[in-house]
């Protein structure tokens, strides 16, 4: 499973973004062997960022999203296309991704 996690820095050691659409970051993880990649976001001074964020994130073909906070715009495009939120997520990049992995595979039980 990849996660998609808006971060205020590049590594698994930043941490997780309060606002959605303005984070410097996007890290891409795997959340089984926590490699990732991390993108700058293009739209964090964009009018707009949430919908410009959530269209690439869907994008870059992610199950789950993690981050501080979403609104209802771009929560709704994630969801709809097929994609888990999970917001109001605190902490450093890493521990979030171990922490919503472990709460899905306990959902999935």
């Amino acid at each position: 499973m990849r996660a998609c996690v808006l971060a205020d820095g590049d590594s698994l050691s930043s941490y997780v973004a309060d606002d959605f659409g303005h984070a410097p970051y996007m890290i891409v993880v795997d959340m089984e062997t926590l490699e990732f990649e991390a993108k700058k976001n293009e739209f964090v001074n964009a009018v707009g960022a949430g919908m410009k964020v959530a269209d690439a994130i869907v994008a870059l073909g992610v199950n789950v999203v993690i981050t501080g906070g979403i609104g209802p715009h771009g929560y709704d495009r994630l969801t709809g296309a097929g994609i888990t939120v999970s917001y109001d997520e605190d902490g450093t990049v890493g521990d979030c991704v171990r922490n919503v992995k472990r709460r899905l595979e306990r959902m999935s039980k």
